[in-house]
């Protein structure tokens, strides 16, 4: 009886904790996010600043104003100089890689969109395996001066699976798999912890 009762907790806790956690985050978000942007316009002496949940509508324009500002050639190149004077500061230099790690794993999709398969590769030696993904085809020229057919493969790090570098494999080196983009992932960032559902190769 115990022993059911603590099986049920477990299961339980395990589905309740990441749900709870997400909630609260996200409302702590908000909350944090309002009371940022309201004491800001405030200082600004703006009057809606005393409305709640307001104050966070403006801060989504500004934000959609800074993206528009760093995706084009100065705006980038102004970001590029900031950025560079962060990464060398004491504890900046620690916190904010990680938390821009984050934030592109979270919400930059058309960076997964770019990977076409998760594929399985003999590297760094025969008979150890590195999980990559599979971006294109080679150039015909690359594959005219080898002599072979080749494929553009991006072998990701871990924890930080938008870094890594890019590879040239013959074709019939390469292992297909039937394991979705997120789950490599999860994969990844567990650092192995989290294996894919389902991992269906063929050569």
């Amino acid at each position: 009886m115990f022993n059911n009762l603590r099986k049920y907790f477990i299961s339980g806790f395990v589905v309740f904790l990441p749900i709870a956690l997400t909630v609260y985050l996200f409302f702590l978000a908000l909350d944090f996010t309002d009371a940022f942007f309201g004491k800001f316009f405030s200082k600004l002496g703006l009057g809606f600043a005393g409305y709640r949940g307001l104050s966070i509508i403006v801060g989504i324009y500004i934000i959609i104003l800074i993206g528009f500002f760093t995706t084009h050639f100065l705006g980038r190149k102004i970001h590029d100089f900031f950025e560079r004077l962060v990464l060398k500061l004491p504890f900046f230099k620690q916190v904010y890689p990680a938390l821009k790690e984050m934030a592109v794993f979270l919400f930059a999709r058309e960076r997964l969109t770019s990977f076409k398969q998760v594929v399985l590769i003999e590297y760094p030696r025969k008979g150890v395996y590195a999980m990559g993904f599979l971006t294109n085809d080679t150039s015909k020229e690359i594959n005219e001066n080898v002599k072979g057919d080749l494929c553009n493969v991006f072998i990701p790090s871990s924890p930080g699976p938008l870094t890594g570098f890019t590879i040239l494999v013959p074709k019939k080196e390469i292992v297909h798999t039937h394991i979705s983009i997120e789950d490599a992932f999860k994969f990844i960032v567990s650092g192995g912890v989290v294996n894919p559902h389902e991992l269906v190769s063929s050569r």
